[in-house]
């Protein structure tokens, strides 16, 4: 039991602080000890909860519930083989109390002994009913220790059943639906969960977020102005309308609610990222552009603000401001792989082949296997003349996408560029039968192989034999 304003539940707790500053001893109830126990484990000051433990069994050494609590502390701190023996010595007092169920069920938890911990929880739910939706939550923990998310459901819906307060295991329940990616499921247990409670601002805010993964904006934008009304101080609903608001177009709306979050609590990164974007899209660039510098300075590391100060810059074809931005947000992490990719882009557009070549090899070293990767990367090696090194690449690119003709009518242009015909045949055979169409990439890249009579009788032939 936790202590309340009145006086009389504080009286004992103030009585035991005194004792501890003073170092008189005085005399407590065991429930005393209890509920002092209960409340300083409640607030995380276990410390204290092992000294009122401690005193509590010195004054009131048969106590099952003062043991049992120091079972508990013992768990919490790994160990195990005490609390056992305690948990043993517990049940010869007390072999019908559900609690000592619980605690072996935790210390099989701790052991990785899952499939056991539920046996055990299942056995203090068949002795006290009374705990059930404490019960049916902890056993929907085990089941998700085992990524067993359908039995984990079940008894997460039966916590809630028992106990609708239980706001752990709706999140938790939320988690399992979508885990499963039963949306609809979970969108219909939600809306049943809020005739019992339709001012939980946490379902209401889950359930938006259903509706946003099944791309029903209005409805999701209903779910969220009722978790407003429930909470209008909640932070994350309004961060999530203004997600909605700016799928539906509706920027400036969709900036209000931004901006209200920045009212409310401490300005975050996501905020003012959103307000750039929305800015950015009705037109006010200078505004955009504010929010993204003020999106970096509040979380320098964020590679969302970096990449859209980046972007912005070059939507507007200003590239040598982007190649500042994307080498400034390089220095501050090199193993991002959205940094490199956008520098290898901006150095291609500043015909910087060289820095470009470097960027892209970076990318694939930090495991970016994209199509368009390997293609761009390739077209740039060609471009310095370095063949063999474009071949290679090409020939990686092949492993990761094996029918890509993109990657196919450049390889068999580049061998025969090396006058290796008979693989530039072979490459543009393979190319041919995944996309006949695509001859055109060689007319386009390189019109001295398109226009070579052996390559256009190849093709005509292969259209002809088809």
């Amino acid at each position: 039991m936790q202590f309340s304003s009145n006086e009389d539940y504080n009286l004992p707790l103030a009585k035991f602080e005194s004792m501890l500053k003073t170092n008189n001893v005085f005399f407590f109830d065991s429930t005393d000890f209890e509920q002092i126990t209960t409340h300083y484990l409640d607030e995380g000051k276990v410390t204290k909860a092992k000294k009122a433990i401690q005193l509590g069994l010195e004054q009131h050494p048969t106590s099952p519930e003062l043991k049992l609590l120091q079972i508990e502390i013992l768990i919490f701190e790994n160990k195990l083989d005490l609390a056992e023996r305690l948990l043993n010595e517990v049940q010869e007092l007390q072999p019908g109390n559900e609690e000592i169920y619980i605690q072996r069920a935790n210390i099989l938890s701790k052991q990785d002994k899952h499939l056991q911990a539920i046996a055990m929880l299942k056995k203090a739910l068949a002795i006290d009913n009374e705990m059930s939706g404490d019960i049916y939550s902890m056993i929907g923990m085990e089941y998700l220790f085992i990524d067993n998310y359908s039995e984990a459901k079940n008894f997460f819906i039966k916590s809630l059943k028992e106990d609708y307060l239980d706001y752990a295991s709706l999140y938790n329940l939320v988690y399992c639906f979508e885990y499963l990616e039963e949306y609809s499921g979970c969108i219909y247990f939600l809306n049943d969960y809020l005739e019992l409670n339709p001012y939980c601002e946490v379902a209401w805010h889950q359930l938006g977020k259903q509706y946003w993964n099944k791309k029903m904006f209005k409805e999701a934008l209903s779910a969220y102005d009722f978790a407003i009304i429930s909470d209008d101080s909640f932070i994350g609903a309004y961060l999530e309308k203004g997600k909605v608001l700016e799928k539906l177009k509706r920027y400036n709306e969709a900036i209000e609610n931004y901006e209200y979050t920045l009212e409310l609590d401490d300005p975050t990164s996501f905020a003012y990222l959103r307000i750039g974007k929305c800015h950015e899209k009705l037109g006010n660039y200078e505004l955009a552009r504010q929010f993204y510098y003020k999106t970096v300075h509040e979380d320098p590391l964020l590679d969302k603000g970096w990449i859209a100060i980046t972007d912005f810059y070059y939507r507007n074809n200003n590239f040598q401001k982007a190649l500042y931005y994307i080498n400034k947000a390089i220095s501050i992490d090199e193993e991002n792989v959205l940094y490199w990719k956008r520098s290898a882009e901006i150095n291609k557009q500043l015909s910087l082949y060289e820095e470009a070549d470097i960027a892209y090899q970076k990318t694939v070293e930090l495991g970016n296997y994209e199509l368009e990767t390997w293609v761009s990367w390739a077209d740039i090696l060609t471009h310095l003349g370095e063949y063999n090194s474009a071949i290679i690449t090409l020939l990686q690119g092949l492993e990761f996408h094996p029918e890509s003709s993109e990657l196919e009518y450049r390889l068999a242009s580049l061998y025969y560029l090396e006058h290796d015909d008979i693989k530039g045949q072979y490459h543009l055979l393979n190319a041919l039968r995944h996309n006949y169409e695509g001859y055109e990439y060689i007319s386009k890249l390189f019109p001295s192989i398109y226009c070579r009579p052996s390559v256009k009788n190849f093709i005509t032939n292969f259209k002809k034999a088809s």
